[in-house]
């Protein structure tokens, strides 16, 4: 299935009540790079109040969270919950709180560190990862603009192209497309062209353009 992540860390604040929040988020893949990523945030900001964590992985079906001193489920939970509403796998978030002086109230943490995940998400770039197969196609000059025409009705992505004494490119497609691509491919083509799978990966298709239609 596909699955939503984020590319880069990002980060965000806002203040509520004299107390600041900070919102990080970062893409980690296992559990050790989660707990690397929170205690980096920590050792950032020893004078903080709280250092509030969430991350969701995908190797083990992992999820975790902790309210790191707030009063039980205002604000681990919160932050998860907003990871999850969203969608997101393979993904930390730390809220920092530096405290105002002012008590928010079990709402008000709710909202507020809700608020921190939300703002950090919305910061990051959201990669819509699909699963979908690399492949090399081979053919002749001739059958090229055959070739060319069809990419684009298949939403593929062109990572390669080698014009030698035939025409070979190497492609993304999505992995459900594959089977109706070769079999229309073979017969637009009347068999002249070859193709290889090469192998099954997850890429981001939300953020490249199919430079085969440029």
């Amino acid at each position: 299935m596909n699955y939503f992540t984020i590319s880069e860390a990002a980060e965000a604040s806002f203040i509520e009540k004299r107390s600041e929040f900070i919102g990080y988020i970062a893409p980690v893949k296992t559990n050790d790079e989660a707990v690397g990523f929170v205690n980096s945030i920590r050792a950032r900001h020893r004078k903080a109040k709280h250092n509030v964590y969430a991350y969701i992985l995908r190797q083990d079906n992992i999820s975790r969270y902790s309210d790191d001193g707030e009063p039980q489920g205002t604000a681990g939970v919160p932050v998860l919950n907003v990871l999850q509403k969203r969608g997101l796998t393979d993904v930390c978030v730390v809220v920092t709180r530096y405290f105002g002086g002012i008590l928010l109230g079990g709402g008000g943490l709710v909202r507020a560190y809700s608020h921190a995940a939300s703002i950090a998400c919305d910061a990051a770039h959201i990669m819509n990862m699909c699963r979908c197969r690399r492949i090399k196609i081979e053919t002749d000059y001739g059958c090229y603009g055959k070739v060319a025409y069809l990419l684009p009705n298949y939403e593929t992505i062109t990572l390669n192209s080698d014009f030698g004494s035939s025409v070979t490119l190497e492609i993304l497609i999505l992995s459900e497309k594959y089977d109706p691509f070769v079999k229309d491919l073979t017969e637009q083509l009347n068999g002249a062209v070859s193709v290889t799978d090469c192998e099954e990966l997850f890429y981001d298709f939300s953020s490249v353009k199919n430079i085969s239609e440029t």
